[in-house]
């Protein structure tokens, strides 16, 4: 049984015995466009105060076991040394959610930050405080609190799909850090007014009440439908069109929304997947929504036919 439903003196137990971080990162830095006069070697000092940031850090607290830590991949590509050992890049960040009794990992977040500036020198203490998250040098201090940001965007995405609004605690501070974000000159991405898809926007959506439907449909597409899907496909299937329903009232009262697009992202070939046994008029269904959600990806749903 998975961690978010352990009774409570369960959990005590086990807390007893365990205490495993909840994720499982890969930072990768990448620096081929950065001149050849700055020591690389700064960057690899880096990808290793960063992995260990993320990865040795509590980040909630619940317990989970080995096998439960989230699966992440961050990879920080630098574009531009801006001098005074500070640099320009984007991040991509990736996490898969298991489902429940497969091998199978879902893809759950699939999203490309390209507005990441920081300071960074070498062997300087890598640090985060939730409650203060400028620090004393807002630039040094923006690469933990973008990485914070993501990593508490991931929790409230697993905890959502384990159990309907469990993530609201982690939505909240992912906005918490939004609200109190380093600032400075240099520092873009968590500003409303600086793009329509940011970091500012995507906290926004997760806890604005005019996109509650889009927890219901993180819930209905992972826990009700993919995680039962092997055992009862039809089943699955239907819980996964309600999550795909779900969405599009979301889309039609909030059109052009960010968090469309970051739902889809790296989803197309599994919906295809999951639709291609279904009958004609639920696939028909199917690919109706997914072709007017899911643009970018309209010829992969062609193969819903």
């Amino acid at each position: 049984m998975h961690k978010r439903f352990l009774p409570a003196f369960v959990l005590l137990i086990v807390a007893a015995s365990v205490s495993a971080q909840e994720i499982q990162a890969r930072l990768t830095v990448i620096t081929s466009k950065v001149s050849t006069q700055v020591d690389k070697k700064v960057f690899q000092t880096l990808q290793t105060a960063l992995t260990n940031f993320l990865n040795n850090r509590r980040w909630t607290n619940d317990v989970f076991q080995p096998a439960e830590k989230i699966q992440c991949n961050f990879l920080l590509t630098i574009d531009q040394d801006l001098g005074n050992n500070t640099y320009k890049g984007k991040l991509t960040v990736q996490a898969a959610r298991p489902i429940y009794n497969t091998s199978y990992d879902s893809p759950i977040m699939n999203f490309l930050d390209d507005n990441v500036t920081f300071r960074y020198v070498e062997f300087q203490p890598i640090e985060f405080n939730e409650n203060r998250v400028q620090g004393s040098d807002p630039l040094a201090a923006n690469i933990t609190a973008v990485l914070a940001f993501y990593i508490n965007i991931i929790l409230g995405l697993d905890y959502d799909s384990f159990s309907l609004r469990g993530g609201d605690l982690y939505f909240q501070k992912a906005w918490n850090i939004v609200n109190n974000a380093p600032e400075s000159g240099d520092i873009g991405g968590w500003k409303s007014f600086e793009s329509l898809r940011n970091r500012y926007w995507l906290a926004e959506n997760f806890n604005n009440s005019r996109f509650a439907l889009l927890h219901d449909a993180l819930y209905s597409y992972y826990r009700s439908g993919m995680d039962i899907f092997f055992e009862n496909e039809d089943a699955g299937r239907t819980a996964i069109l309600n999550a795909l329903n779900f969405l599009n009232t979301v889309n039609i009262e909030n059109p052009n929304s960010m968090f469309i697009q970051f739902f889809f992202q790296g989803k197309s070939n599994e919906l295809v997947k999951m639709f291609s046994k279904a009958s004609a008029e639920m696939k028909s269904r199917a690919r109706e929504l997914l072709t007017r959600l899911d643009i970018t990806n309209t010829s992969v749903y062609k193969e819903l036919k």
